[in-house]
């Protein structure tokens, strides 16, 4: 089966950039079903891992001279710390997020439910990728991000291109109340990120008294359902950071939805592979 590599639409025609967001469909790995997995998970043998990372090279045009591109990856933490890497023997990276302006190394995240964000600077040829789970977003990952970028290469924010590969969406991204109190004290939006459902029981409605509670009034209530829209959070901040919003793409395929086509830690209970979020410049 053919492998599936998703692209931003407003990425695409720009001759000198190599983006893309993995799916799980085609590859050699065979734990999770004939699959694309790009981590080096207990599950999965090293060789698969390894000949899907040559062939999702192959295919996104990460090669010169008949040879792949270095592929730079971190050991992801869950965190706001982001790196500049300059050559292919900035290895061993702990963190988050990784900015370039050098041709010829392929920058990469690997996420099964988190965001991956690629963020590029069409007119100083700079690129930047990022891992953007709750943790990071609280943190403020791709905002560090904008502002690294600037720092470090003179990128205007209004000049960047964003676009926010496949994640889990709010459709199915529940959390419990102590996120929303972080989200609350960082930020003063916070209540539009959220989205709460109350359900009802069946057994709590036909019987009663069988919940009965001492205190006022009366009756127990039914916790509220929180549910985090992780994608409005990460493209709030980077129009707060100055990207416009015309210039920011979001992926409408929620990984806890389409697992059919996507891995998803939460769906599959932890037992799912890893995709990637990668960027490069042409030299």
């Amino acid at each position: 089966m053919p492998l599936t590599i998703l692209q931003a639409e407003h990425m695409k025609g720009i001759p000198w950039l190599v983006h893309g967001f993995s799916a799980r469909l085609g590859g050699f790995s065979s734990a999770y079903g004939q699959a694309l997995n790009l981590g080096f998970t207990k599950d999965d043998s090293r060789v698969a891992v390894e000949r899907n990372r040559s062939v999702f090279l192959r295919t996104l045009g990460a090669f010169d001279q008949g040879q792949p591109w270095p592929l730079i990856t971190l050991r992801q933490i869950h965190s706001d710390v982001i790196h500049r890497v300059t050559s292919a023997a900035d290895g061993h990276l702990v963190g988050d997020g990784l900015i370039t302006s050098t041709p010829g190394l392929l920058l990469a995240v690997q996420t099964a439910d988190c965001l991956p964000i690629v963020l590029i600077d069409p007119k100083c040829r700079a690129v930047g990728v990022f891992h953007a789970g709750w943790r990071g977003t609280l943190q403020r990952i791709v905002d560090k991000g904008v502002g690294t970028m600037r720092l470090r290469f003179g990128s205007h924010p209004h000049e960047l291109k964003a676009a926010i590969g496949p994640g889990i969406h709010q459709c199915c991204y529940e959390v419990g109340l102590e996120v929303k109190e972080k989200f609350d004290s960082q930020f003063d939006y916070a209540a539009e990120l959220f989205r709460e459902v109350n359900e009802s029981d069946p057994v709590h409605e036909k019987y009663p008294l069988l919940f009965l509670s001492a205190r006022p009034p009366g009756h127990s209530e039914l916790p509220a359902k929180l549910f985090l829209n992780l994608v409005e959070a990460n493209r709030r901040q980077m129009v707060a950071a100055g990207i416009r919003d015309a210039n920011i793409e979001a992926s409408p395929l929620c990984t806890s939805c389409r697992v059919d086509v996507l891995f998803s830690y939460r769906a599959e209970k932890g037992n799912t592979g890893r995709m990637m979020g990668v960027v490069g410049i042409r030299g």
